[in-house]
């Protein structure tokens, strides 16, 4: 192993832990905004979760990223550095902003525009791409209903009951919800990272004549998100916890629950889904349940221009990226 591939499978890892840094805010936003959790415990709580799915899910997620979104044949040492430096461009800008991204679909986006500079539109994947990038609509509304039908069940289940009890009931419950949807979110985002290291690896001659994910490589990945999860992205938590719709204990378990049954349907089929776009499309149908006004639209409408804008940006740092490897080089 090559001093090149070392350093990139450290700026891989870098990238898994500012995604777990990006997206804690997903995780933990509902259970700090409704105050069941400090903002110390709760990180604990969804790093711990995110490390955790280790032990539950498959690599259906991995493989798509390694080998369905670009031509695995032309992958090579600066196409991985292009993916990653612009995956990580557009997570540090969004980050600042305080805008809650796909940190998958930059990667993916970063994946898109190295491989544009290389080899032109022959080098994609289309039905990977397809598939993913259909479900920037389709896990937010997946999101939305399901946070939506559950808080309709929810409260009609607890219609008789006085909220202070339904308030201590659904304190505890949150803790669950938040914990499934944690260990939904590691096993859908730390799969990313190992594809696109085991691509690498791949490409470079380390596995073989057969695509797959070493075992060091997919500890790694969970231990890493779990780390950027331990330190959290706090501009985001305030953008999710309380600025789409204010939350009580009852609707964070809703949209948690929600979004929980969207990432294990989705890992399971080995989706790249966003994690940010399933939360979001969560919060924003419990917090329509009330009233359409309830949710903030306005604020909804910026963060869904993020969303639209996510994979041409950072395909755009990609390319940048790329170019200027290949010419030093």
């Amino acid at each position: 192993m090559t001093l090149g591939i070392i350093l990139l499978i450290f700026l891989a890892l870098a990238f898994d832990f500012l995604n777990g840094f990006h997206d804690s805010a997903n995780s933990i936003a509902t259970i700090v905004s409704t105050r069941v959790l400090s903002p110390r415990y709760a990180v604990i709580w969804a790093a711990f979760f995110n490390f955790l799915a280790f032990f539950i899910f498959g690599l259906h997620v991995a493989n798509t990223i390694g080998k369905g979104i670009i031509d695995i044949t032309i992958i090579d040492k600066a196409i991985i550095f292009g993916a990653l430096v612009g995956a990580c461009g557009w997570n540090i800008i969004t980050w600042f902003l305080g805008l809650p991204t796909s940190s998958s679909h930059a990667l993916i986006g970063g994946m898109i525009g190295a491989a544009l500079v290389k080899a032109g539109p022959r080098a994609l994947v289309w039905k990977g791409i397809v598939k993913t990038v259909s479900f920037i609509f389709i896990s937010p509304v997946a999101g939305l209903l399901l946070g939506l039908g559950i808080g309709i069940g929810v409260y009609w289940i607890f219609r008789k009951s006085t909220p202070s009890k339904v308030d201590h009931i659904f304190r505890k419950g949150q803790l669950v919800s938040a914990a499934f949807y944690s260990m939904g979110h590691g096993g859908n985002d730390a799969q990313k990272t190992m594809g696109i290291i085991a691509s690498l690896l791949f490409s470079a001659g380390l596995l073989g004549d057969k695509f797959y994910v070493p075992l060091w490589v997919m500890i790694a990945c969970y231990m890493a998100i779990a780390a950027g999860t331990m330190f959290g992205g706090w501009r985001i938590v305030k953008t999710m916890g309380q600025k789409i719709a204010k939350l009580k204990p009852v609707d964070g378990f809703c949209a948690e629950l929600g979004a929980a049954v969207t990432l294990f349907i989705s890992t399971s089929f080995g989706i790249p889904v966003s994690t940010t776009h399933t939360i979001t499309g969560s919060i924003m149908g419990i917090g329509s349940l009330k009233r359409l006004s309830a949710v903030k639209w306005g604020v909804a409408g910026t963060i869904v221009w993020a969303w639209l804008l996510t994979i041409p940006c950072s395909a755009a740092i990609s390319a940048l990226a790329y170019s200027l490897v290949r010419t030093v080089h």
